[in-house]
């Protein structure tokens, strides 16, 4: 198979700056697809551009939480538990856990597939801001209930067979090996392809960083990819002087959608021998057969 990556754009429609900066990734191909926002401000503008152009490679950003306090946002469905004292969806991924009804949240899962279809897009696959349903906080995973939801749909979702123990992230988290196992198992079970590793980078800016020493570290890990299909994601803006001052960390936003335009960064995807690739292949080469991950799962299970 060789190395494969997954480069997604999470946060397609949450501000005219982040649709501005992802629909020119995708317009040259420099990314390999977006996740949408069927809940933010730019959602009818970056619904709008993808039913025109047809594009096939847009997914859909499943979106509980509204993190940011000058840019906020509420549930499509409008209940009480999704929402905090202030009417918007909880500003933390603990929050949701703490205060979401599960039946709520999959009414609601409902309700944003519904739209992205209505608006035109054909939905390519589907991920999750934040990692809300993910239940990493208090350990309420709603994972089962969205896979099988995920699974009507017919469509590929973002998870990971495999730990990259490099990940600044999976890879520091003990004890997540058997929990992987069995969700992977479960989305295979229940005919869901996923990837192979999901790849992570810290949001913020870190002390002293730069956008050279992103870049940089950004293009050693091209080097470093396991064998198979691993996605990463990035959450790209263009310059927009409100945005910089009010949503936090904005300047990575712009590293972020300098970086595939960059000629080291292709440069490196050459040079490493990384093909960027998309959830159509995931789709079509990575779902496993059913009843086999059913019996493997009740071993994990034991």
């Amino acid at each position: 198979m060789g190395k494969k990556l997954i480069l997604n754009c999470d946060d397609f429609g949450q501000s005219p700056a982040l649709n501005q900066a992802i629909m020119a990734l995708l317009e040259e191909g420099k990314v390999s697809s977006a996740t949408i926002m069927t809940v933010a401000p730019g959602f009818e503008e970056a619904a709008a551009w993808t039913a025109k152009r047809r594009q096939p490679n847009v997914g859909l950003h499943l979106t509980m939480t509204s993190e940011f306090e000058a840019l906020r946002w509420r549930s499509l469905t409008g209940d009480r538990s999704l929402h905090d004292d202030s009417g918007y969806q909880y500003r933390t991924v603990k929050e949701f856990e703490q205060g979401a009804a599960t039946r709520a949240v999959m009414k609601e899962i409902d309700a944003q597939y519904g739209l992205a279809r209505k608006a035109g897009i054909a939905v390519s696959h589907v991920d999750n801001h934040m990692g809300s349903l993910y239940g990493m906080e208090t350990g309420r995973s709603l994972l089962p209930q969205t896979l099988w939801k995920v699974s009507r749909w017919k469509l590929p979702m973002r998870f990971f067979r495999r730990i990259y123990k490099e990940d600044p992230l999976l890879g520091s988290l003990e004890g997540i090996e058997r929990p992987v196992a069995q969700v992977a198992a479960l989305a295979d079970a229940f005919g869901v392809p996923i990837p192979d590793y999901l790849l992570s980078h810290p949001f913020a800016v870190e002390d002293g960083e730069t956008y050279d020493s992103f870049k940089q570290s950004i293009i050693a890990k091209l080097y470093r990819l396991p064998d198979g299909v691993c996605e990463t994601y990035i959450h790209p803006g263009v310059p927009d002087p409100w945005m910089q001052e009010h949503i936090p960390n904005y300047e990575k936003r712009v590293w972020e959608y300098r970086l595939p335009f960059d000629d080291d960064f292709a440069y490196a995807l050459r040079d490493a021998d990384v093909e960027l690739t998309g959830y159509r292949y995931v789709q079509e080469h990575l779902k496993r057969p059913r009843l086999r991950s059913g019996l493997r799962l009740v071993k994990l299970l034991r």
